[in-house]
């Protein structure tokens, strides 16, 4: 069994920042597992917007790149997601998830982009 817990969502301004963090435990280790982030918007289909591989890859989608940062702490055993310059297209529900084979997926957290 594994565990991912999201939290650092909230209500932020247009141009300000947020940063997600995913705690996972159990059989889950960021270190070997492939971690992503991704988001589902209101009437949206959920999309992935950052991934960390085993080989340290990342990967970006366009609309979040150069903005977005996806990190990891081994020590902490947690996935980060540092976001800038947020916009309210932004706004929705992010899960990060965690694959080795089997699909670990968070409950979510919330961001809100709005002034």
């Amino acid at each position: 069994q594994g565990q991912l817990v999201e939290s650092g969502g909230g209500l932020v301004q247009p141009g300000g920042s947020l940063r997600l963090s995913c705690a996972a435990s159990g059989r889950i280790v960021v270190r070997t597992y492939q971690m992503a982030w991704y988001r589902q918007g209101p009437g949206e289909q959920r999309e992935l917007i950052a991934g960390l591989y085993v080989n340290g890859e990342r990967y970006y989608a366009d609309s979040v790149k150069g903005r977005f940062t996806i990190s990891r702490d081994i020590a902490k055993n947690t996935l980060y997601l540092e976001m800038n310059s947020l916009n309210p297209e932004d706004t929705a529900v992010y899960f990060c998830s965690a694959r080795s084979g089997w699909t670990y997926w968070g409950q979510g957290t919330q961001v809100t982009v709005s002034s």
